[in-house]
């Protein structure tokens, strides 16, 4: 897959307002001036910028719309643009070590995402019903495994091709969340996008008893979501 890169990260100093919008809050007091409360965005992250207590400060969270909640992260500033500019750099250490702490897949040789990564993916990403259902069905056998037609009839299914396909999607959908407008490399969902699902497991070269096991991060993640 490619890498995403937000295009305009090395004007970070110039366009940190660009598309920002302002929320005032008046307090009802002579002795207060007008807060005001800009709202933005830096990748797959809102942005909320102001004046607080005296002190300048900016702060990520889940960009709506969303199920996730909770701060992601925040920083201060001289200035409101030196701490936009302090929180998108925040933001990018983050992302890169988020991808170092991913493991490799010894079947696919490909990165796996952490098991906090594929929690906020899956608040993010739209599912079909479908996909919930096979999704739940694979992350309760864990390393054991499903086979292929009981994952398609978990999902209702009539062909493993269809199932194969849906489940190929998810995939697809979760890198793309994790790479979008983030300095670091998203991981590789491979040619048919399954690699952030898990790995098909073939008994005795039977492809009838072929098996779709997932991956342990995104069965903890399930148990978290789901």
């Amino acid at each position: 897959m490619p890498d995403y890169t937000d295009p305009n990260r090395s004007d970070a100093g110039r366009d940190v307002f660009k598309g920002m919008s302002k929320k005032s809050k008046v307090k009802e007091t002579r002795k207060e001036a007008a807060m005001s409360i800009r709202v933005g965005e830096y990748g797959r992250y809102q942005i909320k910028s102001g004046r607080l207590a005296g002190a300048y400060g900016a702060r990520a969270f889940p960009k709506p719309p969303t199920k996730a909640r909770g701060l992601i992260a925040e920083a201060t500033g001289e200035t409101e643009e030196a701490a936009i500019i302090a929180l998108h750099s925040a933001i990018d250490q983050r992302e890169v070590r988020r991808a170092e702490d991913r493991r490799t897949d010894p079947h696919k040789g490909t990165q796996v995402p952490t098991s906090d990564e594929y929690v906020e993916a899956l608040h993010s990403v739209n599912l079909t019903g479908s996909q919930r259902a096979m999704l739940m069905a694979l992350s309760l056998k864990e390393a054991d495994g499903l086979a292929q037609v009981k994952v398609a009839d978990a999902g209702s299914y009539k062909s493993t091709t269809s199932a194969n396909r849906a489940l190929a999607s998810v995939g697809r959908m979760i890198a793309g969340y994790l790479s979008w407008g983030t300095g670091s490399t998203g991981p590789s969902t491979g040619p048919d996008g399954s690699t952030l699902i898990g790995y098909r497991d073939v008994t005795e070269h039977d492809e009838k008893a072929e098996n779709w096991i997932m991956h342990p991060e995104l069965c903890a993640a399930i148990r978290k979501v789901m």
